[in-house]
């Protein structure tokens, strides 16, 4: 299975300029906040006073993260943040990543103490990037342009945690999945800490976000997608399991798991293989082994 999907239309493409018009995200987003302000009550989601490195977009930091940004033509970058040190340790490969940037990109040097001001406690490793947020396509969008065959989401169920997130990307850039969805609420947002976590994968793999999650899985089925939910007390295992062509795996937060609605919603319930009665992994350690057994068994379906 491919890593990227080649087909892409425009409304599902993030472009490095500004559109003319927004997309039905952003109009959303524009309605929401227009309702919220004729209340009198504050942006969800938005700091009242953002401060002056975060008011453009968002820091992206680490050395994976931000030469993915870089060479990712739909992410919209600012400035890049370096230190000496970094700059001569990364400058040569950082070179032709600038370069390719339409109308360059500013460099702005900076001492370690400044960059650690500005990601406090942060592995920054002398680096960043102010950057504009992705602007992923609608699951509707997404799952019309997806090319007919095999494929493989996953859907997370209010996993919060970017650490997590960012490492389930991750191994869903390796092997192969084509997006991971997550509801817009009660969800890891995109972050530096996100990113960091997912080393680049985050500009491979996109990361959509909707409101509700149940509606996303009947759409997700009607697109033809098998829906498998993991939960540790299912009396079937994964690896009895002989998957068809389009899977989406349906992950839930450590401890909570998956909710009633999704579990209603799931055509089928499976456990992961266990040695013996411990079963309780991290969600990204979940996802790894499901996704790397399912290639396995897709590799060995294809042999």
């Amino acid at each position: 299975m491919p890593r990227r999907k080649p087909s892409r239309s425009n409304s599902a493409q993030r472009g490095t300029t500004r559109r003319e018009s927004p997309s039905p995200r952003e109009e959303r987003r524009a309605q929401r906040d227009a309702q919220t302000q004729a209340s009198g009550a504050a942006p969800r989601n938005r700091p009242n006073r953002p401060s002056a490195a975060a008011a453009r977009g968002l820091l992206l930091y680490g050395a994976h993260a931000v030469r993915a940004a870089l060479g990712n033509p739909q992410r919209r970058c600012h400035r890049l943040l370096l230190t000496e040190e970094a700059e001569r340790r990364e400058g040569r490969s950082l070179e032709p990543l600038l370069r390719a940037r339409p109308g360059g990109l500013p460099v702005e040097r900076m001492t370690r103490e400044a960059l650690d001001g500005l990601l406090p406690g942060a592995v920054h490793q002398g680096m960043a990037l102010d950057a504009a947020p992705l602007d992923p396509p609608l699951l509707q969008d997404f799952l019309a342009e997806l090319p007919p065959g095999p494929a493989l989401l996953l859907l997370l169920d209010q996993v919060t945690d970017p650490h997590n997130v960012g490492a389930i990307l991750r191994s869903a850039a390796v092997f192969g999945a084509s997006a991971v969805l997550a509801p817009e609420r009660h969800a890891a947002t995109e972050s530096g800490t996100l990113a960091k976590a997912a080393s680049g994968a985050l500009e491979e793999v996109p990361y959509l976000r909707e409101v509700n999650l149940a509606r996303s899985l009947d759409q997700v089925k009607a697109a033809g997608f098998w829906v498998l939910g993991f939960a540790g007390e299912a009396p079937q295992s994964l690896g009895s399991y002989d998957p068809p062509e389009r899977i989406a795996l349906c992950l839930g937060a450590e401890g909570a798991g998956l909710r009633r609605l999704t579990r209603e919603r799931c055509d089928l319930l499976l456990s992961l293989p266990a040695a013996g009665s411990f079963r309780d992994l991290n969600v990204s350690n979940a996802a790894a082994v499901a996704l790397f057994a399912l290639s396995h068994k897709r590799l060995e379906g294809n042999q």
